[in-house]
């Protein structure tokens, strides 16, 4: 049967304001340099959809590095990606006579040029042990420790010009379509932009994180700490059986930072009362906000809970999604006006009788909940998606709130160039949880996840600098826990099935970690508990036992 290359089939099928960047045929995305069986049928991966726009900012870092390799060479060079930050991808840089505007100004002039020059960027399958040695000359050690644990013999490098790499994706085949790019210096590195997702070929605006970078940077102390910084050195640990104090010291550094945040609402609490609490899907908020009522105790404080879930407005008052589906993530789910006016007579004093919803009929009942009255100096904890959004406790001035945000920033590296995205560690953990105690498919969480990821962009990042204190749930050593629940998940989604393409991305990450299968060392009240089971503050089928 006779092949047809994928990059002439795509001619002519462009968007306005748009690019095509892969193809996705029988489930599996390809790059548009390789072939197909003539007669299937390609879809076309655009670059404002999701995987378009993972696939573009991958190949957009990857000139980066040619780049910098082109202009420096690899002595005395270092370009380690860290996060999504700032409205772009954050990366450490070390060059020859430091990060100044004159290197990072050089780096972009380079770029553009090898874009201009429109050059090809091929694969190349080669043994394993010939591409140990091309990584050792690069200086690139993390890889090459991944690499020499690498069960397969063969290893498919991307190249351009005369440099290798291995960015663990699919990526643009030619350089010529990577021009929609900016580079600034952000300090000692620096911030690549890139289309995002429903933008079009327009950059996002840069945007101060202040408190998110000092997330970053209390997650990279996090990992010098636990002598943890790369995939390899979690490998190691868990070949030689020292996981053990790996996960104590860990969860420590979880409860120490629980604790000061408690400390910072005990000493305002004359003032602000109304905790709230917000953070995406399988941050870890519940068992955050349970940890956080035990420290609060343990200042003397007695916090009281609000359940954001009874002030639900009646499910035939539910504002609809654009295909008609009830939007319960929506502001506007929620009886607001209500939800205020038991705020604010809570806080003068007064006694409540709080609502309650019935999911069953999909109605709410006012005063069929619990009494509730409060005495002055107790706190009130709230947790839910909008939790920092102002809108939600309008009533209540802002000087009389504390806001929290609940991240899951991922402090390992899978090597330098290659970080684990914390939606990928978020979707790993709700795959588990959902499948536990929600009776919930592989795949009925991958056709769930776009939907949750567009609420998490709409409801939740665009406030989480309004936050007064920022909590990381991310455990350095929780992905070797769950791929033991999630591999066997992921490797049932068929390739005839929409998700098949995400699956197997995230396999192909996962297969990389070594297995923790003693998981006695997990306290109880771990956050990871909340999707593995067993915690203390979750009933057997994945209830809160209480608010």
């Amino acid at each position: 049967m006779s092949e047809t290359n994928l990059r002439e089939l795509a001619k002519g099928q462009e968007k306005e304001n748009d690019l095509i960047v892969a193809a996705r045929v029988g489930g599996e995305i390809l790059g548009l340099g390789e072939t197909m069986d003539e007669g299937a049928a390609p879809v076309w991966v655009y670059l404002s959809s999701p995987d378009g726009e993972r696939i573009y900012r991958r190949s957009v870092l990857f000139l980066t590095i040619v780049a910098i390799q082109e202009l420096y060479g690899a002595a005395d060079t270092e370009l380690i990606v860290r996060a999504s930050l700032n409205g772009g991808l954050y990366c450490d840089l070390e060059v020859p006579g430091g990060v100044t505007d004159g290197t990072v100004s050089a780096i972009e002039v380079q770029m553009r040029a090898i874009v201009a020059e429109d050059r090809v960027i091929g694969h190349r399958v080669v043994p394993k042990d010939e591409a140990v040695r091309l990584f050792k000359e690069a200086r690139q050690i993390p890889k090459t420790n991944l690499l020499n644990g690498f069960p397969e013999e063969e290893v498919t490098l991307c190249s351009c010009g005369e440099y290798y790499d291995d960015l663990y994706g699919v990526m643009l085949d030619r350089t010529g379509g990577l021009g929609y790019f900016d580079l600034m210096r952000v300090g000692n590195g620096v911030l690549l932009r890139t289309p995002r997702g429903g933008m079009g070929l327009t950059l996002p605006k840069p945007m101060a994180q202040p408190k998110f970078s000092q997330t970053l940077r209390e997650s990279k102390q996090w990992a010098k700490i636990l002598h943890c910084e790369y995939l390899p050195d979690l490998n190691r640990c868990i070949q030689f059986g020292q996981t053990g104090n790996l996960i104590r010291v860990s969860e420590a550094l979880h409860e120490k930072k629980i604790a000061e945040i408690a400390d910072q609402i005990t000493a305002g609490i004359k003032k602000a009362r109304l905790i709230m609490i917000a953070g995406p899907s399988s941050s870890g908020k519940t068992s955050f906000a349970q940890r956080l009522k035990v420290q609060l105790r343990v200042n003397g404080l007695e916090p009281v809970s609000i359940s954001l879930d009874d002030y639900f407005v009646n499910r035939i008052e539910t504002p609809l999604t654009p295909e008609g589906a009830y939007d319960y993530e929506s502001l506007h789910a929620l009886n607001i006006e209500l939800f205020n006016k038991d705020l604010v007579a809570l806080m003068q004093g007064k006694e409540v009788t709080l609502p309650r919803y019935d999911f069953v009929t999909g109605e709410r009942n006012d005063g069929a909940g619990p009494r509730l009255s409060i005495a002055p100096e107790q706190p009130i904890i709230v947790e839910g998606i909008h939790g920092l959004n102002e809108a939600l406790t309008h009533a209540v001035p802002r000087d009389e709130k504390f806001k929290i945000y609940v991240s899951a920033l991922t402090q390992l590296n899978i090597d330098m160039h290659n970080r684990i995205p914390t939606t990928d560690a978020r979707f790993v953990r709700r795959l588990v949880r959902d499948y536990q105690f929600r009776a919930s498919s592989a795949l009925k969480t991958l056709r769930q996840w776009p939907d949750v990821r567009k609420g998490e962009e709409q409801n939740i990042f665009p406030f989480q600098e309004d936050a007064d204190a920022v909590f990381n749930s991310a455990l350095i050593y929780e992905l070797a826990v769950l791929k033991k629940y999630a591999v066997p998940l992921l490797s049932a989604v068929s390739p005839k099935e929409d998700g098949y393409a995400m699956a197997q991305s995230i396999l192909r990450f996962l297969l990389f970690f070594g297995s923790i299968d003693d998981e006695s060392d997990i306290p109880n009240n771990s956050i990871l508990r909340e999707f593995i089971g067993k915690s203390c503050f979750f009933t057997s089928n994945g209830d809160l036992k209480e608010q």
